[in-house]
Protein backbone atom coordinates (compact mmCIF):
# COMPACT_ATOMS: atom_id res chain seq x y z
CA UNK A 1 0.00 0.00 0.00
CA UNK A 2 1.45 3.67 -1.07
CA UNK A 3 2.59 5.68 2.05
CA UNK A 4 0.48 8.84 2.71
CA UNK A 5 1.53 11.56 0.54
CA UNK A 6 1.84 15.09 2.49
CA UNK A 7 2.22 17.16 0.06
CA UNK A 8 -0.68 16.02 -2.60
CA UNK A 9 -3.46 14.74 -0.14
CA UNK A 10 -6.25 16.94 0.21
CA UNK A 11 -6.89 18.51 3.95
CA UNK A 12 -9.49 16.02 5.25
CA UNK A 13 -10.26 17.87 8.65
CA UNK A 14 -10.66 20.95 10.03
CA UNK A 15 -7.72 23.32 10.51
CA UNK A 16 -7.96 23.63 14.73
CA UNK A 17 -8.96 26.39 16.05
CA UNK A 18 -6.40 29.04 17.42
CA UNK A 19 -7.29 27.71 20.82
CA UNK A 20 -6.39 23.90 19.81
CA UNK A 21 -3.58 24.30 17.30
CA UNK A 22 -0.09 23.16 18.49
CA UNK A 23 0.68 27.32 18.03
CA UNK A 24 -1.65 28.36 20.40
CA UNK A 25 -1.12 24.96 22.80
CA UNK A 26 2.18 26.30 23.32
CA UNK A 27 1.73 30.02 22.82
CA UNK A 28 1.37 30.82 27.17
CA UNK A 29 4.72 29.28 27.25
CA UNK A 30 7.12 32.02 27.62
CA UNK A 31 9.64 30.29 24.82
CA UNK A 32 8.21 26.84 23.29
CA UNK A 33 10.75 27.27 20.75
CA UNK A 34 13.96 26.39 22.58
CA UNK A 35 11.97 23.42 25.01
CA UNK A 36 11.75 21.75 21.29
CA UNK A 37 15.35 23.12 19.38
CA UNK A 38 17.08 20.61 21.44
CA UNK A 39 15.65 17.71 20.13
CA UNK A 40 14.50 18.67 16.84
CA UNK A 41 16.35 21.55 15.77
CA UNK A 42 16.49 21.19 11.76
CA UNK A 43 12.77 20.93 10.43
CA UNK A 44 13.79 21.05 6.71
CA UNK A 45 10.52 22.53 4.40
CA UNK A 46 11.24 20.07 1.64
CA UNK A 47 10.92 17.27 4.20
CA UNK A 48 8.79 14.79 3.15
CA UNK A 49 6.81 12.14 5.66
CA UNK A 50 8.07 9.31 3.49
CA UNK A 51 11.81 11.10 3.01
CA UNK A 52 11.86 11.31 7.24
CA UNK A 53 10.82 7.78 7.98
CA UNK A 54 12.52 6.12 4.96
CA UNK A 55 11.37 3.79 2.19
CA UNK A 56 11.19 0.60 4.52
CA UNK A 57 8.86 2.18 6.81
CA UNK A 58 4.97 1.47 5.53
CA UNK A 59 6.01 -1.67 4.68
CA UNK A 60 7.16 -2.80 7.61
CA UNK A 61 4.59 -1.72 9.81
CA UNK A 62 2.06 -2.72 7.36
CA UNK A 63 3.29 -6.29 7.98
CA UNK A 64 3.93 -6.09 11.97
CA UNK A 65 0.30 -5.40 12.32
CA UNK A 66 -0.63 -8.81 10.90
CA UNK A 67 0.40 -11.04 13.62
CA UNK A 68 -2.05 -9.02 16.31
CA UNK A 69 -4.91 -8.87 13.42
CA UNK A 70 -4.75 -12.64 13.39
CA UNK A 71 -4.43 -13.80 16.70
CA UNK A 72 -8.37 -13.53 18.19
CA UNK A 73 -9.89 -14.95 14.88
CA UNK A 74 -6.96 -17.44 14.80
CA UNK A 75 -7.16 -18.45 18.30
CA UNK A 76 -11.45 -18.93 17.29
CA UNK A 77 -10.72 -20.73 14.26
CA UNK A 78 -8.08 -23.31 15.96
CA UNK A 79 -10.46 -24.34 18.96
CA UNK A 80 -13.12 -24.90 16.74
CA UNK A 81 -11.03 -27.14 14.32
CA UNK A 82 -8.87 -28.57 17.49
CA UNK A 83 -12.24 -28.86 19.83
CA UNK A 84 -14.94 -28.75 17.26
CA UNK A 85 -16.89 -26.00 19.74
CA UNK A 86 -18.02 -22.42 18.87
CA UNK A 87 -18.41 -21.75 22.18
CA UNK A 88 -15.69 -22.70 23.42
CA UNK A 89 -13.59 -20.96 20.75
CA UNK A 90 -15.56 -17.68 21.48
CA UNK A 91 -14.70 -18.53 25.36
CA UNK A 92 -10.78 -18.98 24.37
CA UNK A 93 -11.03 -15.52 22.47
CA UNK A 94 -12.58 -13.96 25.08
CA UNK A 95 -9.36 -14.72 27.07
CA UNK A 96 -6.87 -13.11 24.63
CA UNK A 97 -9.23 -10.19 24.53
CA UNK A 98 -8.73 -10.37 28.76
CA UNK A 99 -4.83 -10.55 28.39
CA UNK A 100 -4.62 -7.75 26.26
CA UNK A 101 -7.20 -5.64 28.28
CA UNK A 102 -4.87 -5.66 31.52
CA UNK A 103 -1.63 -5.84 29.58
CA UNK A 104 -2.10 -3.71 26.44
CA UNK A 105 -2.34 0.28 27.61
CA UNK A 106 0.66 -1.28 30.16
CA UNK A 107 2.45 -2.29 26.88
CA UNK A 108 1.98 1.10 26.20
CA UNK A 109 2.44 2.95 29.18
CA UNK A 110 6.00 0.82 29.50
CA UNK A 111 6.67 2.11 25.69
CA UNK A 112 6.23 5.87 26.83
CA UNK A 113 8.50 5.38 29.65
CA UNK A 114 11.24 3.09 28.11
CA UNK A 115 11.00 3.98 24.56
CA UNK A 116 9.28 1.67 22.41
CA UNK A 117 12.28 -0.64 20.97
CA UNK A 118 13.16 -2.60 24.38
CA UNK A 119 9.92 -2.47 24.83
CA UNK A 120 8.60 -4.67 21.52
CA UNK A 121 11.85 -6.33 21.41
CA UNK A 122 10.57 -8.14 24.66
CA UNK A 123 6.95 -8.33 23.68
CA UNK A 124 7.60 -9.93 20.46
CA UNK A 125 9.65 -13.10 21.77
CA UNK A 126 7.23 -13.40 24.57
CA UNK A 127 4.78 -13.43 21.72
CA UNK A 128 5.90 -16.03 19.29
CA UNK A 129 6.65 -18.53 22.22
CA UNK A 130 2.83 -17.95 24.03
CA UNK A 131 1.17 -18.14 20.12
CA UNK A 132 3.37 -21.84 19.62
CA UNK A 133 2.60 -22.60 22.93
CA UNK A 134 -1.11 -22.51 22.28
CA UNK A 135 -1.30 -24.21 19.18
CA UNK A 136 0.35 -27.25 20.58
CA UNK A 137 -1.75 -26.96 23.56
CA UNK A 138 -5.11 -26.75 21.32
CA UNK A 139 -4.65 -30.36 20.15
CA UNK A 140 -2.96 -32.00 23.09
CA UNK A 141 -4.47 -34.04 25.75
CA UNK A 142 -4.66 -30.72 28.40
CA UNK A 143 -8.25 -29.57 29.45
CA UNK A 144 -9.69 -26.33 28.82
CA UNK A 145 -8.04 -24.50 31.87
CA UNK A 146 -4.57 -24.77 29.81
CA UNK A 147 -5.87 -23.53 26.67
CA UNK A 148 -7.65 -20.51 28.38
CA UNK A 149 -4.75 -20.03 30.06
CA UNK A 150 -2.37 -20.05 26.75
CA UNK A 151 -4.99 -17.94 25.36
CA UNK A 152 -4.44 -15.34 28.01
CA UNK A 153 -0.65 -14.83 27.46
CA UNK A 154 -1.14 -14.81 24.02
CA UNK A 155 -3.34 -11.34 24.37
CA UNK A 156 -1.20 -10.59 27.44
CA UNK A 157 1.71 -10.64 24.95
CA UNK A 158 0.33 -8.86 21.85
CA UNK A 159 2.71 -6.28 20.41
CA UNK A 160 0.76 -2.92 20.52
CA UNK A 161 2.16 -2.05 16.59
CA UNK A 162 -0.86 0.30 15.48
CA UNK A 163 -1.10 2.56 18.52
CA UNK A 164 3.20 2.42 18.23
CA UNK A 165 3.15 3.07 14.62
CA UNK A 166 0.82 6.09 15.28
CA UNK A 167 3.12 7.38 18.17
CA UNK A 168 5.98 7.57 15.71
CA UNK A 169 4.45 8.86 13.15
CA UNK A 170 2.65 11.72 15.04
CA UNK A 171 5.92 12.17 16.50
CA UNK A 172 7.66 12.84 12.98
CA UNK A 173 5.24 14.96 11.69
CA UNK A 174 5.39 17.75 14.69
CA UNK A 175 8.99 17.90 14.88
CA UNK A 176 10.82 17.03 11.62
CA UNK A 177 7.97 18.45 9.39
CA UNK A 178 7.36 22.43 8.44
CA UNK A 179 4.69 23.69 10.50
CA UNK A 180 2.37 24.79 7.40
CA UNK A 181 2.26 21.27 6.36
CA UNK A 182 1.61 19.20 9.65
CA UNK A 183 -1.91 19.66 9.48
CA UNK A 184 -2.08 18.42 5.97
CA UNK A 185 0.04 15.49 6.73
CA UNK A 186 -1.67 14.68 9.91
CA UNK A 187 -4.57 15.09 7.95
CA UNK A 188 -3.46 11.92 5.74
CA UNK A 189 -1.89 10.19 7.84
CA UNK A 190 -3.95 9.25 9.88
CA UNK A 191 -5.85 7.57 7.29
CA UNK A 192 -3.17 5.59 5.43
CA UNK A 193 -3.17 4.60 8.97
CA UNK A 194 -6.88 3.41 9.85
CA UNK A 195 -6.44 2.08 6.62
CA UNK A 196 -3.89 -0.20 7.68
CA UNK A 197 -5.75 -1.06 10.69
CA UNK A 198 -9.13 -1.71 8.22
CA UNK A 199 -6.55 -3.96 5.64
CA UNK A 200 -5.41 -5.65 8.62
CA UNK A 201 -8.22 -6.60 11.08
CA UNK A 202 -10.45 -7.08 7.52
CA UNK A 203 -8.34 -9.40 5.94
CA UNK A 204 -5.98 -10.92 8.76
CA UNK A 205 -9.11 -13.34 8.94
CA UNK A 206 -9.02 -13.67 5.24
CA UNK A 207 -5.34 -15.11 5.62
CA UNK A 208 -6.45 -17.05 8.69
CA UNK A 209 -9.18 -18.85 6.24
CA UNK A 210 -6.81 -19.30 3.85
CA UNK A 211 -4.04 -21.00 5.84
CA UNK A 212 -6.54 -23.09 7.88
CA UNK A 213 -8.80 -23.85 4.74
CA UNK A 214 -5.21 -25.19 3.15
CA UNK A 215 -2.91 -26.07 5.84
CA UNK A 216 -5.05 -27.31 8.57
CA UNK A 217 -6.64 -24.90 12.02
CA UNK A 218 -3.26 -24.81 13.63
CA UNK A 219 -1.68 -22.64 10.51
CA UNK A 220 -2.77 -19.36 11.46
CA UNK A 221 -1.79 -19.70 15.05
CA UNK A 222 1.56 -20.71 13.29
CA UNK A 223 1.78 -18.10 10.81
CA UNK A 224 1.20 -15.12 13.16
CA UNK A 225 4.18 -16.26 15.10
CA UNK A 226 6.66 -16.51 12.30
CA UNK A 227 5.39 -13.26 11.22
CA UNK A 228 5.85 -11.67 14.67
CA UNK A 229 9.57 -12.74 14.12
CA UNK A 230 10.44 -11.49 11.62
CA UNK A 231 8.49 -8.05 11.02
CA UNK A 232 7.73 -7.08 14.54
CA UNK A 233 11.37 -7.58 15.15
CA UNK A 234 12.42 -5.33 12.10
CA UNK A 235 9.82 -2.87 13.20
CA UNK A 236 11.00 -2.70 16.56
CA UNK A 237 14.88 -2.29 15.81
CA UNK A 238 13.62 0.74 12.76
CA UNK A 239 15.10 3.86 13.34
CA UNK A 240 11.91 5.61 13.78
CA UNK A 241 11.80 3.84 17.30
CA UNK A 242 14.23 6.68 18.45
CA UNK A 243 11.69 9.44 17.41
CA UNK A 244 9.15 8.95 20.19
CA UNK A 245 10.69 10.36 23.36
CA UNK A 246 11.34 8.66 26.20
CA UNK A 247 9.29 10.26 29.67
CA UNK A 248 12.76 8.86 31.18
CA UNK A 249 15.03 10.74 29.03
CA UNK A 250 12.84 14.09 29.61
CA UNK A 251 12.88 16.75 32.20
CA UNK A 252 9.16 16.96 31.67
CA UNK A 253 6.71 14.67 33.61
CA UNK A 254 3.42 13.34 31.51
CA UNK A 255 0.18 14.66 32.22
CA UNK A 256 -1.92 13.04 35.24
CA UNK A 257 -3.05 9.59 34.46
CA UNK A 258 -6.31 11.20 35.48
CA UNK A 259 -6.12 13.09 31.91
CA UNK A 260 -6.37 9.12 30.65
CA UNK A 261 -10.35 8.91 31.49
CA UNK A 262 -11.25 12.21 30.68
CA UNK A 263 -14.82 12.74 28.83
CA UNK A 264 -13.39 13.31 25.68
CA UNK A 265 -10.98 10.20 25.87
CA UNK A 266 -13.99 7.64 26.97
CA UNK A 267 -16.15 9.02 24.15
CA UNK A 268 -13.64 7.24 22.02
CA UNK A 269 -13.06 4.22 24.19
CA UNK A 270 -16.76 3.77 23.98
CA UNK A 271 -16.59 4.36 20.02
CA UNK A 272 -13.88 1.88 19.48
CA UNK A 273 -14.98 -0.52 21.81
CA UNK A 274 -17.94 -1.18 19.41
CA UNK A 275 -16.06 -0.90 16.55
CA UNK A 276 -14.66 -4.00 18.19
CA UNK A 277 -17.99 -5.60 18.69
CA UNK A 278 -18.51 -5.27 15.18
CA UNK A 279 -15.84 -7.17 14.30
CA UNK A 280 -16.24 -9.79 16.90
CA UNK A 281 -19.68 -10.43 16.11
CA UNK A 282 -19.69 -10.29 12.49
CA UNK A 283 -17.26 -12.75 12.48
CA UNK A 284 -18.85 -15.07 14.40
CA UNK A 285 -22.52 -14.86 13.21
CA UNK A 286 -20.78 -15.06 9.36
CA UNK A 287 -18.50 -18.40 11.01
CA UNK A 288 -21.73 -19.85 12.10
CA UNK A 289 -23.81 -19.00 9.02
CA UNK A 290 -20.93 -20.92 7.28
CA UNK A 291 -20.84 -23.53 9.39
CA UNK A 292 -24.77 -24.55 8.83
CA UNK A 293 -23.84 -24.86 5.22
CA UNK A 294 -20.82 -27.27 6.00
CA UNK A 295 -18.19 -24.63 5.37
CA UNK A 296 -16.94 -23.38 8.77
CA UNK A 297 -13.37 -22.77 7.88
CA UNK A 298 -14.07 -20.49 4.75
CA UNK A 299 -15.72 -18.05 6.89
CA UNK A 300 -12.86 -15.55 6.68
CA UNK A 301 -12.66 -15.98 3.13
CA UNK A 302 -16.29 -14.25 2.92
CA UNK A 303 -15.64 -12.08 5.85
CA UNK A 304 -12.97 -10.03 3.47
CA UNK A 305 -15.97 -8.68 1.71
CA UNK A 306 -16.92 -6.39 4.43
CA UNK A 307 -12.64 -5.24 3.54
CA UNK A 308 -13.31 -3.99 0.18
CA UNK A 309 -15.73 -1.23 0.97
CA UNK A 310 -13.65 -0.71 4.50
CA UNK A 311 -10.34 0.08 3.17
CA UNK A 312 -11.54 1.99 0.27
CA UNK A 313 -13.58 4.57 2.41
CA UNK A 314 -10.63 4.58 4.95
CA UNK A 315 -8.19 5.68 2.00
CA UNK A 316 -10.85 8.14 0.66
CA UNK A 317 -11.25 9.95 4.02
CA UNK A 318 -8.62 11.89 3.52
CA UNK A 319 -10.30 13.15 0.39
CA UNK A 320 -13.60 14.78 2.37
CA UNK A 321 -13.86 18.12 2.37
CA UNK A 322 -12.71 20.33 5.02
CA UNK A 323 -16.57 21.39 5.99
CA UNK A 324 -17.09 17.86 6.37
CA UNK A 325 -16.09 17.65 9.94
CA UNK A 326 -15.26 14.93 12.21
CA UNK A 327 -17.78 14.96 14.35
CA UNK A 328 -20.45 15.03 11.39
CA UNK A 329 -18.47 12.04 9.58
CA UNK A 330 -18.58 9.58 12.60
CA UNK A 331 -22.42 10.18 12.54
CA UNK A 332 -22.97 9.93 8.87
CA UNK A 333 -20.70 6.56 8.37
CA UNK A 334 -21.89 5.08 11.71
CA UNK A 335 -25.43 5.36 10.41
CA UNK A 336 -24.57 3.62 7.16
CA UNK A 337 -22.86 1.02 9.30
CA UNK A 338 -26.25 0.80 11.28
CA UNK A 339 -28.13 0.18 8.53
CA UNK A 340 -25.75 -2.65 7.18
CA UNK A 341 -26.55 -4.47 10.62
CA UNK A 342 -30.25 -3.90 10.17
CA UNK A 343 -29.41 -5.51 7.10
CA UNK A 344 -27.93 -8.36 8.95
CA UNK A 345 -30.94 -9.49 10.35
CA UNK A 346 -32.52 -10.33 7.38
CA UNK A 347 -29.88 -11.83 5.33
CA UNK A 348 -30.25 -15.68 5.00
CA UNK A 349 -28.72 -16.52 1.73
CA UNK A 350 -24.97 -16.02 0.92
CA UNK A 351 -24.95 -13.36 -1.76
CA UNK A 352 -27.33 -11.16 0.62
CA UNK A 353 -24.61 -11.64 2.92
CA UNK A 354 -22.36 -10.73 1.41
CA UNK A 355 -23.55 -7.27 -0.02
CA UNK A 356 -25.11 -6.78 3.69
CA UNK A 357 -20.76 -7.20 4.33
CA UNK A 358 -20.05 -4.56 1.58
CA UNK A 359 -22.20 -2.18 3.15
CA UNK A 360 -21.56 -2.32 6.99
CA UNK A 361 -17.73 -2.39 5.22
CA UNK A 362 -18.61 1.30 3.84
CA UNK A 363 -19.33 2.48 7.59
CA UNK A 364 -16.85 1.42 9.85
CA UNK A 365 -13.55 2.66 7.17
CA UNK A 366 -14.51 6.12 8.00
CA UNK A 367 -15.66 5.90 11.75
CA UNK A 368 -12.28 3.93 12.35
CA UNK A 369 -10.12 6.56 10.84
CA UNK A 370 -12.21 9.37 12.50
CA UNK A 371 -11.75 8.08 15.91
CA UNK A 372 -8.23 7.37 15.12
CA UNK A 373 -7.74 10.93 13.94
CA UNK A 374 -9.73 12.62 17.12
CA UNK A 375 -7.21 10.42 19.70
CA UNK A 376 -4.44 11.48 18.43
CA UNK A 377 -5.55 15.41 18.57
CA UNK A 378 -6.58 14.71 21.68
CA UNK A 379 -3.86 12.26 23.58
CA UNK A 380 -2.04 14.29 26.60
CA UNK A 381 1.16 15.01 26.63
CA UNK A 382 3.71 12.33 27.38
CA UNK A 383 0.77 9.79 27.34
CA UNK A 384 0.70 9.27 23.59
CA UNK A 385 1.42 5.21 22.70
CA UNK A 386 -0.41 5.07 25.90
CA UNK A 387 -3.80 6.32 24.91
CA UNK A 388 -3.47 4.57 21.15
CA UNK A 389 -2.96 1.58 22.83
CA UNK A 390 -6.19 2.10 25.10
CA UNK A 391 -8.11 2.85 21.84
CA UNK A 392 -6.81 -0.45 20.06
CA UNK A 393 -7.38 -2.58 23.22
CA UNK A 394 -10.53 -1.55 23.20
CA UNK A 395 -11.31 -2.42 19.68
CA UNK A 396 -9.91 -6.20 20.80
CA UNK A 397 -11.65 -6.21 23.71
CA UNK A 398 -14.96 -5.78 21.72
CA UNK A 399 -13.59 -8.22 19.17
CA UNK A 400 -12.86 -11.00 21.88
CA UNK A 401 -15.79 -10.49 23.82
CA UNK A 402 -18.68 -10.18 21.40
CA UNK A 403 -16.85 -13.44 19.63
CA UNK A 404 -17.60 -15.22 22.77
CA UNK A 405 -21.15 -13.83 23.57
CA UNK A 406 -22.13 -14.17 19.47
CA UNK A 407 -20.52 -17.82 20.09
CA UNK A 408 -22.57 -19.08 22.64
CA UNK A 409 -25.77 -17.37 21.20
CA UNK A 410 -25.09 -19.05 17.91
CA UNK A 411 -24.53 -22.24 19.28
CA UNK A 412 -27.74 -22.23 22.02
CA UNK A 413 -30.12 -20.37 19.65
CA UNK A 414 -29.20 -20.13 16.16
CA UNK A 415 -27.28 -18.08 13.65
CA UNK A 416 -30.69 -15.48 13.30
CA UNK A 417 -30.81 -14.73 16.51
CA UNK A 418 -26.91 -14.27 16.91
CA UNK A 419 -27.24 -11.45 14.16
CA UNK A 420 -28.50 -9.15 16.81
CA UNK A 421 -25.33 -8.93 18.46
CA UNK A 422 -23.97 -6.41 15.52
CA UNK A 423 -26.94 -4.34 15.80
CA UNK A 424 -26.10 -3.63 18.93
CA UNK A 425 -22.76 -3.25 18.75
CA UNK A 426 -23.53 -0.24 15.52
CA UNK A 427 -26.31 1.35 18.07
CA UNK A 428 -23.49 2.05 20.78
CA UNK A 429 -21.20 3.26 17.85
CA UNK A 430 -24.06 6.22 17.34
CA UNK A 431 -24.94 6.52 21.07
CA UNK A 432 -20.74 7.71 21.22
CA UNK A 433 -21.15 9.44 18.43
CA UNK A 434 -23.87 11.67 19.43
CA UNK A 435 -21.96 12.53 22.70
CA UNK A 436 -18.91 13.19 20.70
CA UNK A 437 -20.89 15.68 18.87
CA UNK A 438 -22.56 17.01 21.91
CA UNK A 439 -19.53 19.55 22.76
CA UNK A 440 -17.11 17.02 23.97
CA UNK A 441 -13.26 18.98 23.80
CA UNK A 442 -11.32 18.25 20.88
CA UNK A 443 -7.78 19.99 21.64
CA UNK A 444 -4.42 18.45 20.90
CA UNK A 445 -0.99 18.39 23.35
CA UNK A 446 1.15 16.64 20.79
CA UNK A 447 2.77 20.12 19.96
CA UNK A 448 4.19 19.95 23.26
CA UNK A 449 5.30 15.94 23.24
Amino acid sequence: MPAPQPDSTPQATPAPEPDSSPQADSSPQPNPAPQAAPQFPNADSAVTLRGAVGPAYFPVALLARFPYAMMVVGVLTLVVAARDSISLGGLTSAMVGLGTAIFGPLIGAAADRWGQRRVLLLAGLASSLSLFALAWVAYSAFGTWALLISAFLVGATAPQVPPMSRSRLVGVIFRKLPLARQQKTMNSTMAYESAADEITFVFGPVIVGLLAATLGGAAPIIGAAVLTLCFLLAFALHSTADVVPKNSATHREPAPVGQLFAPRLLVLLAGALGIGLIFGSTLTVLTSFMSDLGYAERAGLVYGAMGIGSAIFALAAALFPASFSLEARWLSFGGVLLLGTIGLQFASALPVLIIVLLVMGVGIGPTLVTQFSLVAERSPHGRSTTVMSMLTTAIVIGQSSSSAITGFIAENFGTQISAVVPLVAALLIILAAVANALGVSNSRDYARD
